[in-house]
């Protein structure tokens, strides 16, 4: 299974994900309700999530090879992360739940966390 197949299987199996592309990109992104949580690099080579305070600089800090500040998004908080890294998939898999976590309504949140 290869990488962008792999975070699909992550991410599409959150409560009422779904893919869709950003503007004019064909790169997959994934949404809830219509706000991305997910998207990656129209290269293939980056993904970028929305991450929780101090997540950033903490990611960073921790393995700079593998996580960095994206423009445009990075001053909002979310996290590059670099495809070609040697990838931990059980942390990104929770750093995906997470900036969904971040983005999806309430409800949605309660039935995911009813799921698990």
């Amino acid at each position: 299974m290869d990488v962008v197949d792999r975070l699909r299987e992550i991410c599409l199996a959150l409560p009422e994900a779904e893919e869709k592309p950003f503007g004019g990109h064909t790169a997959p992104a994934f949404r809830i309700r219509d706000k991305m949580f997910v998207m990656l690099r129209e290269d293939g080579t980056e993904l970028w999530l929305k991450g929780a305070p101090g997540a950033q600089e903490a990611l960073i800090a921790e393995s700079p090879d593998v996580y960095f500040r994206p423009p445009y998004v990075g001053p909002k908080g979310w996290v590059g992360i670099r495809l070609d890294a040697d990838l931990d998939w059980d942390e990104l898999a929770e750093l995906v739940e997470d900036s969904y976590r971040l983005i999806a309504p309430k409800r949605l949140v309660a039935r995911l966390d009813a799921d698990d």
